[in-house]
């Protein structure tokens, strides 16, 4: 059986992209030591935050590469997403990580011929986990982005009774009664991922023991913090923080989609330079990037 231990706090991280767009892999071991440093143990790499739909298999590949070294210095989860893409290109990536040490596998669904029941998810799921078979899969539930809003808790069930790895699911969603029903049907033997940052602390109040969120990369001691007070039963610290963070990404996404906006915090709030997203996104101005810098100095973030 192939096992799926890992629980915590998963910084799903960008792609850094040159002025011409073209990949950077080169700050990969700084960008990785400076989470490492602050706490995060474990990275998603070409989520929604990585931007992998915007990029070829060459360059996941390469970018994929570079951080299966580094985690080995680091010490860090490596979990990779496969998946926004032909299914024979999700196919040849899935094998490609775990051919490169992989510590586990996230995937979407097909993005136009899309499921549209448990059964269907499953089946398309099959072709992905046949190509790694000793590598946790994971499945990324992010209804708001993909339109693909089938019962996860129906196909947990299923999943888990049909793909001999698969071990869970990332669960992008606000409905966290749906998630916690996601996590009694995966049971001990999988996972359910929260995934959304603005419900951090009632996330875990309910139960829920591991989360993947974009504010990790430049904020990742607040979220510590929040599941440090949640564990303690310190419930006023945990919703402070939380209405704090919740603030900060409000400001942050006020003028922008959510990865270039994102990277914009990046940039602002840490040492490292992780660069502008690759069209289609739409890049911040300069005058709307003063005015985040001067919203988050007056939250005390700066």
């Amino acid at each position: 059986m192939v096992s799926f231990t890992y629980r915590g706090l998963c910084a799903p991280v960008f792609t850094i992209f040159n002025k011409d767009s073209s990949v950077n892999v080169a700050t990969i071991p700084e960008y990785a030591r400076f989470l490492a440093k602050n706490g995060i143990d474990g990275v998603l790499v070409h989520g929604t935050s990585g931007e992998g739909v915007s990029m070829t298999v060459a360059e996941r590949k390469a970018v994929v590469e570079v951080w299966a070294k580094v985690v080995k210095e680091t010490k860090q989860h490596l979990m990779v997403q496969v998946g926004g893409c032909p299914l024979p290109d999700a196919v040849e990536m899935a094998r490609h990580a775990e051919s490169v040490g992989a510590d586990s596998l996230l995937c979407h669904s097909e993005l136009f011929f899309k499921p549209t029941n448990p059964t269907e998810l499953v089946n398309y799921l099959k072709y992905v986990a046949a190509a790694a078979p000793r590598t946790p899969l994971l499945y990324y539930h992010i209804p708001g982005w993909t339109g693909i809003n089938i019962n996860m808790e129906k196909f947990i069930t299923e999943a888990l009774q049909k793909i001999p790895n698969f071990r869970g699911i990332k669960y992008t969603s606000t409905d966290l009664e749906g998630g916690i029903a996601a996590r009694r049907a995966s049971g001990s033997q999988s996972a359910v991922f929260l995934g959304a940052d603005t419900l951090l602390a009632s996330a875990y109040t309910m139960g829920y023991d591991s989360a993947i969120a974009t504010s990790l990369n430049m904020m990742p001691q607040h979220a510590i913090k929040i599941v440090k007070a949640i564990r303690e039963n310190n419930i006023d610290e945990a919703k402070r923080l939380q209405n704090l963070l919740t603030d900060a990404v409000n400001i942050i996404i006020k003028d922008g989609a959510w990865v270039p906006t994102m990277k914009a915090a990046m940039n602002l709030l840490t040492p490292i330079n992780v660069g502008q997203s690759r069209p289609p996104l739409v890049n911040l101005t300069q005058a709307q990037t003063d005015d985040m810098e001067q919203a988050l100095k007056k939250l005390g973030l700066l």
